[in-house]
């Protein structure tokens, strides 16, 4: 089955606005943009896939990075309560989180009935989790090279884990009919410097186009 390719609207942040990030992004031959939440979808040259709402979930659908663990001791605590208080929202999962793993992505569904997530196979594969047993989970799935230790990598570097092609055949297996986007950015002040996020988006894109598994643009 072959799947529209979205992309996460930081990874063209150097493009301008927003307005100006869509236009390049559809220029590309992406297929929707996930921005911010409150973005005005009629301005925009892309529909919007999977809004970002940051700190906090809202309720609705967009997503939210799980908080950082060992901020306060009561994070996760705090994490049960937003998620409960925003229905629809979905929980993104990364290494340095309260959610990071298979076992706290349980935990986390089991505090929060009806939870889902968005599984970002580049943060899976950071904290050496395998993204395939994560996809049941969720409702969104964000696409990048990774592997432990780091979130992002080239979709060429050899130390790469993620496996695109299972990673496919994973979700036509489970029939999934969420959205996909690829994401690559440049956050240095948070240890995810990287030059040309576009770039990398852009090799990705092409490797998955050339596997058959996402639309041409």
């Amino acid at each position: 089955m072959s799947r529209p390719l979205g992309v996460v609207d930081v990874t063209y942040a150097r493009e301008g606005d927003v307005v100006a990030r869509a236009a390049r992004a559809a220029a590309d031959g992406f297929a929707h943009i996930d921005p911010l939440v409150g973005v005005d979808p009629a301005t925009l040259a892309l529909p919007i896939g999977c809004p970002t709402a940051f700190p906090k979930p809202l309720p609705g659908w967009c997503s939210t990075p799980a908080p950082a663990d060992g901020v306060r001791d009561d994070m996760w605590d705090r994490a049960v309560r937003w998620w409960r208080a925003a229905p629809g929202a979905l929980c993104e999962p990364w290494a340095g989180a309260v959610v990071h793993s298979a076992e706290t992505i349980r935990a986390f569904a089991a505090a929060v009935p009806g939870v889902r997530f968005l599984i970002d196979t580049g943060h899976v594969s950071d904290w050496g989790g395998d993204p395939l047993e994560l996809l049941e989970w969720a409702d969104h799935v964000q696409v990048r090279q990774g592997r432990p230790g780091h979130t992002q990598v080239h979709v060429d570097d050899p130390a790469g884990v993620v496996d695109f092609a299972a990673l496919f055949r994973r979700l036509d297996d489970i029939d999934y009919r969420g959205r996909l986007s690829v994401e690559y950015f440049d956050l240095p002040e948070q240890g995810w410097g990287l030059d040309d996020p576009r770039a990398w988006a852009l090799d990705l894109a092409g490797r998955l186009r050339a596997l058959g598994v996402v639309q041409s643009s």
